[in-house]
């Protein structure tokens, strides 16, 4: 594989009034074997600015996760100074798509780099061989660990305040990253968890598992209440019903699925009656599923009325299911109303605007190219479920300086926010440590940002992060 120079342009943005002159840079780094052979080659875009001290400014590397999803989204939808056009709320809009400026760009408060995984975007392996050994939890944490060491190499940024920002599976290798890199010189400032999985204990359902189902009870009450299915003393308060059903389901719900068999007819309709109430699936459903309501069971029954599905991304999208609604495979129309409009405008606007002329297909997802034969190699799965939690308690217990920001959206199916915040408290940490972990919670899904409201709040929250996390203070 052959590196070439990347296409380096000149824009500007007005931020908050303020003209902001950026270069972006977009390109490929090698990342080489012992012998200084390449694997594989990542695709990056890096904004910085221009007039300021590099020394001294912020740098942040973020990426989505997948695994197996390039970082699109959040470099069209929430970082970079140029996003895609949404509806308010974040839905689709009318084709042909649309470019903006993105007012609320991180770019006048950090430098950026988006980075592709190897096999999405227009990152490549050398061959397939080479491929499957990026393609699990070790090998991506290790390439993602060269990449940040190359790029802050190359560009002369090991003075710089550095960040790592990464959603859902990116939260899963920013937590193994930050832990990779304090045994290698590489410190950083903070950490951005964006819709949070490191213990995937948290959220996986199967028969041996009974943890998932209460952690993801507050999620279903807060969907249902969006798709007005609650009872009306429930929906007239929606913090208050949110601290009582978190109540309910850690407490009483847990109990009962802890019995398992050995619960009485009349706890176990106990349990029953207060599924229902919380989540607004009917009751014959909730005893069909054991007590025990998956995301495939919630989407599917919700809006069973309507011949809906919900979102697993965002609850609070749905549609009728192109195949049927008696089909039972998986279907999110989150995934049908946001992946034309970030396809489609970034494709044009990488080669267009930022001057990258190449012939190569952009993956989104990795599944588009090699398939579902390509298994990801879960790692630690073999002493049980997969965790980087671990990994991201070393790097805060290495670094006291180091800080934690966790961002949860409360319609968000596929990473709950209620199972983050049981891992985050399930860390070990004395309180010294513990007071480097910080919460922000929104009115969205697992893209938080596609709500314009919730990108606003994203941006503020994230920039006076980052002016706390670089004053130095514990």
């Amino acid at each position: 594989m052959t590196e070439v120079a990347p296409s380096v342009t000149h824009h500007q943005i007005q931020v908050n009034g303020k003209l902001l002159r950026y270069t972006a840079t977009a390109g490929r780094l090698p990342i080489k074997d012992a012998t200084n052979k390449t694997e594989a080659l990542m695709f990056y875009v890096a904004y910085t600015l221009e007039g300021a001290d590099a020394g001294q400014r912020p740098l942040t590397f973020a990426f989505n996760g997948g695994p197996g999803s390039a970082s699109i989204w959040l470099h069209m939808g929430a970082l970079g100074p140029r996003k895609v056009v949404l509806r308010k709320e974040g839905f689709m809009p009318a084709a042909p798509y649309r470019l903006e400026d993105n007012t609320s760009t991180l770019l006048d408060k950090s430098d950026l780099v988006l980075v592709d995984a190897i096999g999405t975007g227009f990152s490549r392996p050398s061959s397939t061989t080479t491929l499957k050994k990026f393609w699990g939890m070790k090998g991506d944490i290790e390439a993602f660990g060269e990449f940040i060491r190359l790029y802050i190499t190359r560009n002369e940024r090991w003075s710089s305040p550095l960040y790592l920002l990464g959603e859902s599976y990116g939260t899963t290798r920013a937590a193994g990253v930050s832990g990779y890199l304090a045994d290698k010189g590489i410190s950083f400032n903070g950490i951005i968890l964006l819709s949070t999985v490191l213990a995937f204990e948290t959220l996986e359902f199967n028969k041996t598992n009974d943890l998932a189902y209460p952690l993801i009870l507050p999620t279903y009450t807060m969907i249902a209440a969006y798709h007005h299915k609650l009872p009306q003393d429930l929906a007239q308060n929606m913090e208050k019903t949110r601290a009582e059903v978190e109540k309910w389901a850690s407490n009483e719900y847990t109990r009962a699925l802890a019995k398992g068999d050995a619960m009485t007819q009349e706890e176990r309709q106990a349990a029953i009656d207060g599924l229902a109430r919380y989540t607004g699936l009917s009751k014959e459903i909730i005893d069909q599923y054991n007590l025990r309501i998956d995301v495939q069971c919630f989407t599917h029954y919700l809006l069973a009325d309507q011949k809906l599905r919900v979102g697993r991304l965002d609850g609070r999208f749905s549609g009728p299911d192109p195949e049927g609604f008696a089909e039972t495979r998986f279907y999110d129309p989150t995934s049908s109303e946001t992946g034309p409009p970030f396809t489609s405008v970034f494709n044009e606007y990488v080669r267009r605007e930022l001057n990258y002329k190449t012939d190569m297909p952009y993956y989104t997802t990795a599944y588009q190219t090699w398939g579902p034969a390509m298994k990801w190699d879960w790692g630690s799965a073999g002493e049980g479920f997969p965790d980087t939690a671990s990994a991201l308690r070393a790097a805060v217990v290495k670094n006291s300086y180091l800080k934690v920001r966790v961002l949860e959206g409360y319609y968000d199916l596929a990473t709950p926010y209620y199972a983050a915040n049981y891992t985050m408290d399930h860390l070990d940490l004395s309180p010294r440590y513990r007071n480097n972990i910080s919460y922000a919670t929104f009115d969205s899904g697992h893209m938080v940002y596609l709500d314009l409201d919730s990108l606003r709040k994203m941006k503020e929250n994230v920039a006076s992060f980052i002016d706390q996390s670089t004053s130095g203070t514990q």
